[in-house]
């Protein structure tokens, strides 16, 4: 079985302004700066045999203590983005209730199939890009533990997976940023949660 230490990245500014950040490149905040710094101490004395980034702005500099730590090159990849979300990359939902009312009106029925315009993916399409990448590397990596540094939507996906849920409805898991959710992939592909939103580490800072 091969164990997955799956973390969202650090705050960015759009995280405060509930943007939504999609696909778009976007740096961490001084906050979040400081909670990749105090992820790479957290995790610096545990056995992590690779690296796994999100290739986003985000996610990179997320990923950079815990690198230096644990003297591994991250490997970057796009299939563990964001879920893309078309016209509404880069508006808070007050913008988007202005500018977009009738899309965002669909869009709150969280509907599996549906895809918004401007190049989005419908959850559905999100959905088999993730766990397809996540089931991917557990296969790579047999029996091994990887640090895998992603974004919240691909976390809710996994939680989905794992819990037998459906992919309706709104998101019902915590997911906060540098929380690190352990879990652990079946030799069939299954997936067991095993911790969640453990971010002890970054509580104190101050939001």
């Amino acid at each position: 079985m091969t164990e997955l230490l799956l973390i969202r990245h650090g705050e960015t500014d759009w995280n405060r302004r509930q943007c939504f950040q999609g696909h778009l490149d976007v740096p961490l905040n001084e906050r979040g700066l400081a909670q990749a710094e105090r992820l790479g101490a957290r995790l610096a004395a545990e056995r992590i045999d690779a690296l796994v980034v999100s290739d986003l702005m985000r996610t990179r500099q997320t990923a950079a203590p815990l690198a230096g730590q644990t003297k591994l090159v991250p490997s970057y990849t796009p299939t563990l983005r964001e879920q893309a979300f078309g016209i509404l990359e880069g508006l808070s939902f007050e913008d988007i209730r202005v500018q977009h009312p009738a899309e965002f009106a669909l869009w709150a029925k969280h509907e599996p199939d549906y895809a918004l315009p401007g190049g989005a993916e419908s959850r559905t399409l999100f959905h088999r890009r993730v766990i397809g990448a996540l089931q991917q590397l557990a296969t790579q990596h047999s029996g091994q533990r990887l640090a895998v540094v992603t974004h919240g939507g691909v976390l809710d996906m996994v939680w989905r997976t794992a819990k037998g849920l459906s992919l309706h409805g709104a998101r019902e898991c915590a997911i906060p940023n540098t929380g690190i959710n352990r879990v652990q992939l079946k030799d069939g592909g299954g997936f067991e949660i095993l911790g969640w939103a453990d971010d002890e580490h970054v509580r104190d800072l101050a939001g």
